[in-house]
């Protein structure tokens, strides 16, 4: 299988630069997979295409503020996106990142942290050190402190802001509302489209919800740079599946129901931890599961998840699923029908 294989043509006007408002007003497609049909719906309708005793899983990763701008001295502009951080050292994507050289000092956030760069990784990344200067205000600046003060939301590229982006604005929306684990550098979207009264509505209904968490890193979202599929290897994330979603889990088997993962992030975290009886154990560590057609989904259900990006893993995924080609067909009813794509778009449920 090639990844041209899951090439689509997505004009420009189909991604959605700014999220729907309220959160559960997106639209949301439903793939019926044994129907071979599609509905259009409203994402606030989803008690309705739920039963009592299905089981959302959903990721409570917490996205960092780790996207930060800032000035060369030469007076050029430079965005930082960090990947991983441990005290002062770090590394990540700066951009541009031509003619950087090592040992560069670069204010960021007009010099409320000052990177000095280090050894260049590949692929536009870095080693770098942060720190905050001291000032007669601050003598004593937490680092911790200064990002969560002044980082901003590490949108996608193709999510454009300029200069005067509403910086609080971007940090509440790219953050779902049961986000409580930090550690992503990019939000699991498609819990984006839930709120408080929609989750009440949804246990009204009989529905439970379950946590895990799969702190996402470059390898959600890093490009795939081989012809056949299965070269690809994804990068390790981090992941957890507590004890207490095993057991809603088997419960939800032993009832009948319907396992229901919304996002591809939390279907991964299931199908790293599944069992044979189409269960799951407890457990954490790093996974690199990749999943495509021909890598059958062992757990999940029901899958809720938003429109991806052409040849990307995400949407390798969700055809891992529902079949290459109904989702090819479903998508390109998408844009036929005026859907919004990407982190910000609308959604699907596959049945």
């Amino acid at each position: 299988m090639r990844v041209d294989d899951f090439d689509f043509e997505l004009p420009a006007a189909a991604i959605a630069a700014q999220p729907c408002e309220p959160r559960d007003a997106a639209r949301l497609m439903v793939l019926d997979r044994a129907a071979g049909s599609l509905a259009d719906h409203v994402f606030r309708e989803l008690p309705d295409l739920l039963a009592p005793g299905d089981l959302l899983v959903v990721n409570d990763t917490r996205v960092q503020p780790w996207r930060l701008r800032g000035r060369r001295h030469s007076g050029g502009r430079i965005e930082v996106l960090l990947v991983e951080r441990q005290g002062a050292a770090a590394r990540g994507f700066v951009k541009p990142a031509r003619r950087l050289q090592a040992g560069e000092r670069i204010e960021l956030e007009e010099g409320a942290i000052v990177l000095t760069l280090g050894a260049e990784l590949g692929g536009g990344q870095f080693e770098f050190t942060l720190q905050c200067p001291a000032t007669a205000a601050a003598p004593s600046a937490s680092l911790d402190a200064a990002l969560e003060r002044v980082g901003r939301a590490p949108l996608p590229p193709y999510v454009s802001r300029d200069g005067d982006e509403d910086v609080a604005a971007d940090r509440a929306r790219y953050q779902t509302v049961y986000a409580a684990r930090p550690g992503a550098i990019a939000a699991p979207t498609a819990g984006l489209h839930f709120t408080p009264a929609l989750f009440e509505r949804l246990a009204a209904r009989g529905v439970e919800r379950a946590m895990v968490t799969l702190h996402v890193g470059i390898g959600t979202f890093a490009p795939v740079r081989v012809e056949a599929v299965d070269e690809h290897r994804m990068h390790h994330e981090t992941y957890e599946l507590p004890a207490a979603t095993a057991d809603a889990v088997r419960r939800t088997r032993a009832r009948g129901g319907r396992v229901v993962a919304v996002g591809t992030t939390s279907a991964r975290v299931l199908e790293t931890c599944a069992t044979r009886e189409r269960t799951v154990s407890a457990g954490a560590g790093a996974t690199d599961l990749f999943l495509y057609p021909g890598r059958e989904l062992k757990v999940v259900d029901a899958l809720v998840t938003n429109f991806h990006l052409p040849r990307s893993t995400l949407l390798m995924l969700v055809a891992a699923f529902a079949g290459r080609q109904a989702v090819l067909d479903a998508y390109r009813t998408a844009l036929a029908r005026g859907y919004r794509f990407y982190s910000f778009g609308d959604a699907m449920l596959v049945l």
